[in-house]
């Protein structure tokens, strides 16, 4: 993985941690509203996780199989990124 190793597993564990602590609400029975909000957030943070690695990608991989000029690769990470892009239109 080219992104940065310490954002992005800063990152995740902040969300291990918002995931611990919804699962306590859910426990304790909190409103629903509070929860919802507290998974949209984890959401947002899993997205912005999501970016940073994937614009990573593109800089690094991407861009050196377009610098080796091997047609094979070129079309490999065309491809990866397509249907990367489908699933994030899911």
């Amino acid at each position: 993985m080219l992104a940065n190793h310490k954002s992005v597993k800063r990152k995740l564990n902040i969300i291990k941690g918002q995931i611990e602590g919804l699962i306590r609400m859910v426990d304790e029975d909190r409103y629903c509203i509070d929860i919802s909000d507290q998974v949209l957030a984890s959401i947002g943070l899993l997205k912005s996780v999501n970016s940073e690695v994937l614009n990573a990608h593109l800089e690094g991989c991407v861009k050196n199989a377009l610098n080796s000029q091997n047609e094979e690769q070129i079309k490999e990470k065309i491809n990866e990124i397509s249907a990367t892009i489908n699933k994030l239109l899911k």
